[in-house]
């Protein structure tokens, strides 16, 4: 351990006095160290906080309506290129894999490489390298020693929590992606999605809560269960789905991103190795895509409650990097629109910020007070939205509504009297803004790719993505024929798909999304999760040397 730090110190003894340029993945990522007096201690934790489709005007209009700075205003350092590997506008899916792994991927992908790679500068997909899983973070710093966590608002097998924590070419493939999480060896899962872990809501029909119990996770769904708890291992589930946005959030009933933060760092990092914690704010986005400006200001300051959580605990632990970044933009959100067009300079805070602050509840929360024939809805949007001039057209569309679909309806409505403008439903193309702390200041700066984020965490934490890619993802038929092995990939039993081994008297079965192999019947555990990507299996190097 001295001489590991004696190196990482005089790696950065020597940072502090320049600027390094790295060309990274097609980039030019710049890294600097302000601080040219103090020496720099190593880095044991990475938290990397992400508010899902978070508009650069999100920020401003969550300033505005808080009335202060945000916690993130302190962390600007930069700026990222989100584009996919065959598209200028990404989807969640491959730009989380950029922030996990330091790939980029195609749409839908989830912590595998895309089966093209089309956008500038881009390097053609080596033949067999389609749809490959390749590792994270999280499962470098896990092989690592150290503790490791993810958490999210949306359920936790959605696209950006599973990037860190699965592999599959399909982000809808909650069956496989939600095993994996269960058995990839995280220490705290925090998020929404229990349903997706029960018999009746997956299509395999297996009780991932019952093996995720058997796993010795304390299992809870209250705020105070998971306060109260003192397991090294916690798996809290809040909601069926996605929790609720904040502003309409039962504080007995979920807990708050800062809530859940505060819980994950107390229980990561108790690990004398360090940790490496994801937190998602994800229903920005999905604020975002219903142009529900409520919802957005809603989770961007329960988002930067969390990052303060994130904060302070780095400022008094120095040893811990904060990253904050979106993955993309999306809705493109403006303070000002068409109405404003003549009269933009001349327009009061007032104007955007006053219709706004009228709002009790999202459009998402607004509907539980809507009676079941919706006859009731000018005495709601007046009482919940401060709205009373709502026209005939206007009600006719809240009643219209469908089920879960009503902050489509009232956002634009409160949009439209607050200024502000929108150019899509979808996720938009441009540079989002970078946020991170440091405690020796190296932090990167510029614009930078998306996969850089992934490669800056990994350098600070002194750990090798592609290594452990190697380690983690062996092409497992080409691997075990070439020991003289017989393979067999068996998926008749939707419950317990698998692959089977035979040379001499050893007989080997890998259990595909889990971590689990049997040698003769006798059960061992992997260094990781076994994957199938509809195509081929992998499994790490050490279920390949079962077979002699």
């Amino acid at each position: 351990m001295l001489n590991r730090f004696n190196t990482r110190a005089a790696k950065m003894m020597l940072a502090v006095t320049t600027i390094v340029t790295a060309t990274l993945g097609g980039s030019s990522a710049a890294w600097a160290v302000e601080n040219t007096t103090s020496s720099a201690s190593p880095i044991k934790n990475v938290i990397i906080l992400i508010p899902d489709g978070m508009a650069n005007d999100a920020t401003a209009l969550a300033r505005w309506y808080k009335g202060s700075s945000l916690t993130l205003d302190s962390m600007a350092s930069g700026m990222v290129r989100t584009h996919s590997a065959d598209a200028p506008i990404a989807d969640s899916a491959p730009a989380g894999t950029a922030f996990a792994t330091g790939h980029k991927s195609h749409t839908g992908y989830v912590g595998v490489l895309p089966d093209k790679a089309t956008m500038p500068g881009q390097k053609a997909i080596a033949p067999g390298d389609a749809k490959k899983p390749v590792a994270s973070i999280l499962e470098a710093s896990r092989l690592a020693g150290k503790a490791t966590g993810i958490i999210a608002t949306s359920e936790i097998m959605h696209a950006t929590p599973a990037d860190f924590s699965a592999h599959y070419p399909d982000r809808k493939n909650y069956d496989a992606l939600s095993k994996q999480q269960v058995y990839n060896g995280m220490d705290v899962v925090l998020g929404g999605g229990s349903s997706y872990l029960e018999p009746a809501g997956r299509k395999d029909g297996e009780n991932l809560v019952s093996s995720i119990k058997a796993l010795g996770y304390d299992y809870v769904t209250t705020p105070a269960a998971m306060k109260a708890s003192t397991s090294g291992k916690l798996w809290g589930m809040f909601a069926p789905a996605g929790m609720a946005y904040n502003m309409d959030r039962d504080p007995a009933k979920q807990p708050s991103l800062a809530e859940m933060t505060t819980k994950a760092i107390e229980v990561l990092s108790k690990d004398e190795d360090g940790f490496f914690l994801m937190v998602e704010g994800s229903k920005v986005d999905w604020a975002a895509h219903a142009n529900d400006p409520i919802g957005i200001i809603s989770d961007v300051l329960a988002f930067d409650d969390a990052v303060k959580v994130a904060m302070d605990f780095a400022k008094k632990d120095q040893e811990t990097v904060v990253v904050a970044v979106t993955d993309h933009q999306n809705g493109g959100l403006t303070i000002g629109n068409a109405s404003t067009t003549g009269t933009y300079d001349k327009e009061p805070l007032s104007t955007f910020i006053g219709p706004l602050k009228k709002a009790k509840l999202t459009g998402e929360g607004l509907e539980s007070k809507l009676d079941a024939k919706r006859t009731n809805i000018k005495a709601v949007m007046k009482q919940y939205y401060g709205i009373t001039d709502l026209t005939s057209e206007e009600i006719a569309a809240i009643k219209a509504a469908s089920p879960g679909s009503l902050n489509y309806t009232v956002g634009p409505m409160i949009s439209k009297r607050s200024g502000i403008g929108w150019t899509t439903g979808g996720h938009t193309g441009g540079d989002v803004v970078l946020y991170t702390y440091a405690p020796n200041n190296d932090r990167p700066f510029g614009v930078i790719d998306n996969t850089d984020v992934a490669k800056y965490m990994a350098r600070v934490l002194d750990l090798d993505l592609d290594s452990v890619s190697k380690q983690l993802f062996v092409p497992a038929k080409q691997a075990f024929t070439a020991k003289g092995a017989t393979y067999k990939l068996d998926l008749t039993d939707a419950k317990n798909p698998k692959i089977l081994v035979t040379k001499g008297s050893t007989k080997l079965e890998l259990q595909i999304y889990k971590n689990i192999a049997l040698v003769n019947g006798k059960k061992t555990t992997l260094d990781g999760v076994i994957v199938y990507n509809g195509v081929e299996a992998f499994v790490s190097q050490d279920a390949i040397d079962l077979i002699q």
